[in-house]
């Protein structure tokens, strides 16, 4: 019986997936996401639920998430303005569409300029931290907010932006089967990019300002430099998201991009666990998947108490609180810590040492 992961080399120890165990799992549900859509139709009629637009929900989200997980988990600054952000990246691949670029420039560009506005907002990084740096994104937030909505001739106001459907040559997503390929490539994309750059000089140049930043500056590490880097990185994914966003649902408006996004995006990283790669994709699904269950008693109950429907439209927000709080208690590491606490006792079975 193995008792324990021995490695020979540097390489073999940094490898994604350093066991053949692994690499079988991860094919076995690279499989399963690609067949997925094709036996999803009876789910959705099983649940009552839309399964594959869930699923696009969660894709996007993931791309978005991976960026302020790597902003908060992995260099230490919290970011209230994810959700403001993400509408630049979604504006941008509008108007570029409306003005009949193609998708693949349009979604570049769109991570692009939310990169950009991020940078900017991220400068007062050099001189601020913890909640005094999260009150300067909260800023950045009714900033932007507020341009979407007054920026009539740009944005469309109030009234929202018309943005076309993906397409590539005379290929078209207009229906959530097309798109859940799409973002299931970004997502993965995303997923390998943030697994990658922590393993890299700059990652670990990120942990180091987060951990103790006044050490990282004392051994050579700009923190200026590696702040503003990664608000640059952390705007661009969430703009490729707003961007995916967009052209997914084809209709956008500043509701879309409000406090309750960046709140939601945030919790999303503590509930799935800050400064990992599985924390993003434990709590993106966690976030999205809790309100549909909640939904499912509504509306079962519907026929029996005809207004419980605005009942548990409060009682969803309520959960939501509740869920968040209870895991800063009782779990602070998130779901992740707790993944990898079951696997260790797998691992280790039947023995407890």
């Amino acid at each position: 019986m193995p008792c324990g992961l021995f490695f020979e080399t540097y390489q073999k120890d940094q490898s994604i997936f350093p066991t053949w165990w692994l690499r079988c799992w991860m094919i076995a549900l690279g499989v399963f996401l690609l067949a997925f859509p094709f036996f999803a139709q009876p789910i959705s009629d099983l649940v009552g639920i839309n399964v594959l637009n869930m699923f696009n929900l969660i894709f996007i989200y993931v791309v978005g998430a991976h960026g302020l997980n790597l902003l908060t988990g992995y260099t230490g600054q919290i970011s209230l303005g994810h959700g403001a952000f993400m509408g630049v990246g979604a504006y941008t691949a509008g108007i570029l569409a409306n003005m009949g670029l193609p998708f693949y420039v349009c979604l570049p560009l769109a991570g692009l300029v939310a990169a950009a506005v991020g940078m900017i907002f991220g400068i007062p990084s050099l001189r601020l931290r913890g909640l005094y740096l999260a009150i300067a994104t909260l800023a950045a937030q009714f900033i932007l907010v507020y341009a979407m909505r007054n920026w009539e001739h740009l944005t469309g106001g109030s009234a929202g932006l018309l943005v076309p459907t993906a397409k590539i040559g005379s290929f078209e997503f207009d229906s959530d089967f097309k798109f859940y390929f799409l973002a299931l490539a970004f997502a993965i994309m995303a997923t390998m990019y943030l697994k990658n750059l922590s393993r890299t000089r700059t990652g670990r140049a990120f942990v180091a300002v987060r951990d103790r930043y006044l050490s990282a500056e004392v051994i050579g590490v700009n923190l200026f430099k590696y702040r503003i880097m990664s608000f640059g990185i952390s705007s661009f994914m969430v703009g490729i998201a707003g961007g995916l966003w967009a052209y997914y649902i084809t209709i956008i408006s500043d509701e879309h991009f409000t406090l309750w996004l960046s709140v939601q995006y945030l919790a999303m990283c503590i509930v799935g666990g800050l400064g990992q790669v599985l924390g993003s994709i434990f709590g993106v699904i966690f976030m999205v998947v809790l309100p549909e269950l909640l939904r499912i008693p509504t509306e079962l109950l519907t026929g029996i108490f005809p207004n419980i429907s605005d009942i548990f439209a409060s009682l969803r927000e309520m959960v939501f609180g509740i869920v968040v709080i209870l895991f800063l208690i009782f779990e602070p590491d998130g779901m992740a810590a707790r993944w990898h606490t079951i696997r260790a006792y797998w691992k280790l079975w039947p023995f407890s040492y």
